[in-house]
């Protein structure tokens, strides 16, 4: 074995350093990351780069080659990133002030631009957040807190989320969406008093509800006297007979009800008034 190594060391090392070599201008790129080569400080190419509904596998992503010391490569996350924006004050335009928490989902989609303007990923979150911060204070300062509880929300949301993609593009990037987690107004006296006036705002409109429930039972109640009189009118006039046996009926059941008086009515059997028990 040493007379070997003494014989082949030669060729040996040539293989070593030959791998050495090969696999210096070899690079794996994962799916997930974007590769800018980079040549002596200039972009040259990007491998893996990032295109919508593209199929995985079939990305570009896996070996590829760049030549040693001429060409360094910049890894650029190919996945929707995040930025979170501080819990910020915002005066609504009810004067209310708010506490806001939100967050916005990015993704970078044209690397060598990201590259000249931003130098990372990191870096475009970090420039995102202010102008996010800024955006939010603009739409939110033009609504009013109620407004931030219905599905007008959501327009804001969108008005934000273009507002914000719009100077994502100068770094890009695209922003994919902008929601508030959290929108509540400050704990202590402020809070207290806009719940006392939402509070009496429902009251009152329980109010106005009930009072335009009980008009319309009295039209429909008005309406239904009126129906049952013109009904009996009018089956009275066709059978007067029917109707002088009908009042009689009315009549005896309000002078006959059983109730917890001891009045006693006597009258003779000839009487007018019991004609109807007579029949005919």
């Amino acid at each position: 074995m040493e007379q070997f190594w003494n014989d082949q060391k030669a060729i040996v090392v040539a293989v070593v350093v030959a791998l050495i070599a090969a696999l210096s201008f070899a690079i794996v790129v994962p799916e997930n990351e974007q590769a800018v080569v980079v040549r002596l400080g200039d972009p040259v190419r990007v491998i893996n780069r990032f295109k919508p509904n593209q199929p995985y596998g079939q990305t570009g992503a896996g070996l590829s080659w760049r030549i040693p010391l001429l060409e360094q490569v910049v890894w650029v996350d190919k996945r929707v990133l995040d930025v979170d924006m501080d819990s910020q004050q915002v005066t609504s335009s009810d004067q209310q002030r708010l506490m806001v928490d939100a967050y916005a989902r990015f993704r970078v989609i044209d690397p060598v631009k990201m590259y000249e303007t931003a130098g990372s990923a990191d870096q475009v979150g970090e420039q995102l957040q202010p102008i996010l911060n800024s955006q939010l204070r603009q739409e939110l300062g033009k609504r009013t807190f109620v407004s931030l509880l219905t599905a007008e929300r959501g327009v804001a949301m969108d008005n934000i989320r273009k507002g914000l993609d719009r100077e994502a593009r100068e770094y890009g990037a695209q922003v994919i969406d902008v929601r508030i987690k959290r929108a509540d107004l400050p704990d202590g006296t402020p809070l207290e008093s806009a719940f006392t006036r939402m509070q009496t705002a429902r009251q009152q409109e329980a109010t106005t509800i009930r009072a335009q429930g009980d008009k319309q039972a009295q039209i429909i109640r008005a309406d239904a006297e009126a129906g049952a009189a013109k009904t009996y009118a009018d089956s009275f006039g066709k059978d007067p007979q029917f109707y002088d046996f009908y009042r009689a009926m009315q009549s005896y059941d309000a002078t006959f009800e059983s109730g917890e008086g001891k009045t006693s009515i006597i009258l003779s059997p000839d009487n007018e008034y019991l004609k109807q028990f007579k029949g005919k």
